[in-house]
């Protein structure tokens, strides 16, 4: 699957830093795959945090972008 716009949100930000909130049907697996955020690296910076909410759990990832065209999550 593929990152799902409506819902990621913004929770906070400051000094170029966001604090982002993910909710998805996908698994934790699948969102923290490579190229699933793929679509949002024009919003996503390095150094920001996601704060996933899953089917199977929660996960706070730290976002890396990789040559400004894909996002990498861990």
């Amino acid at each position: 699957m593929a990152i799902s716009f409506r819902n990621l949100s913004v929770l906070n930000y400051a000094n170029g830093f966001t604090l982002w909130h993910y909710r998805t049907r996908d698994s934790l697996c699948e969102v923290t795959s490579k190229g699933y955020f793929k679509d949002a690296s024009d919003m996503l910076k390095d150094g920001d945090f996601i704060l996933v909410s899953s089917v199977d759990g929660g996960k706070l990832v730290f976002v890396t972008v990789i040559d400004d065209v894909d996002v990498f999550v861990t």
